[in-house]
């Protein structure tokens, strides 16, 4: 990937067990990102937002494998797993020592993007349940993740 945050983020997620791979995207939910047979594709050309690789790959980080390996277009709108979605690409962002306002940009989370960065920042954390739930980490843990995708 050209542009270096997204090449960052790339690695990170092939390295998890999340594939990347550089593809065509014509039209799609989010600009320049598709989910093909649970793989994210990035049209670098049309992706407007590093970030939101980050997020979108939190969805599928929440489903189970035999889940994500089905899926193509986007990862549904299930309101608890995007809230999951949020804090796992939060955690990652700081584990990658991302701005977390490259994820959580004014273009995204319907206006709310700066209160959901400054609620983190101040250890008011939305979603870590979900990702305590499935085993992903511990409420007295967070951000630290124990691992980064669900079996």
């Amino acid at each position: 990937m050209a542009d270096s945050v997204t090449g960052r983020i790339a690695a990170f997620l092939c390295g998890i067990g999340l594939p990347v791979r550089a593809g065509a995207v014509p039209t799609s939910f989010l600009p320049g990102i598709a989910i093909e047979g649970g793989v994210l594709v990035v049209d670098e050309d049309r992706l407007l937002y590093p970030g939101d690789l980050l997020h979108e790959a939190g969805h599928l980080a929440l489903l189970p494998r035999a889940v994500r390996s089905g899926l193509h277009g986007d990862a549904g709108d299930d309101p608890g797993l995007e809230m999951g979605a949020i804090a796992w690409s939060y955690a990652a962002a700081l584990h990658l020592e991302i701005d977390p306002a490259i994820v959580f940009h004014e273009a995204g989370y319907k206006g709310a993007s700066r209160s959901i960065i400054e609620n983190f920042a101040a250890r008011r954390y939305l979603g870590v349940p979900i990702l305590h739930w499935l085993g992903l980490t511990t409420m007295e843990a967070y951000p630290r993740m124990q691992a980064w995708v669900r079996e």
